[in-house]
């Protein structure tokens, strides 16, 4: 298993949450997987405590990856999350084996304005 098949585990892992199929992780990550959290200092060890976090969310976000880039064991994924009522940026860091992920490190950031004085030298996404 290569490149492409750590990719396609993070395709399945989006395409799963889309559908509100916490199961997909367990196809998809490794049983004593880590995701970190760092914003929150949070990190969630194994399959577990990984479901029991996801189960219990209220509502769990619409994931729109707009930028996924890879090379050997890492995938990079940026995307919006949209809770419905809050949107965030965000970037996936995932570290592969044998097409599971083993580790997910995630960055949330709120969208914010740009300001005017910027604008003659930047443009709009």
């Amino acid at each position: 298993m290569g490149e492409a098949d750590n990719v396609r585990a993070v395709e399945r892992l989006v395409t799963g949450l889309n559908a509100k199929d916490v199961e997909v992780m367990n196809e998809v990550f490794v049983d004593d997987s880590i995701l970190s959290w760092p914003q929150s200092g949070e990190i969630i060890r194994g399959r577990e405590n990984r479901q029991g976090i996801y189960r219990a969310f209220p509502s769990l976000p619409t994931i729109t990856p707009y930028r996924t880039v890879s090379s050997g064991d890492l995938v990079i994924s940026e995307a919006e999350l949209d809770y419905g009522t809050e949107t965030y940026q965000v970037v996936f860091i995932f570290e592969c084996r044998d097409g599971k992920i083993v580790r997910e490190t995630a960055y949330w950031a709120k969208p914010f304005p740009a300001p005017e004085w910027r604008a003659k030298w930047v443009g709009r996404a």
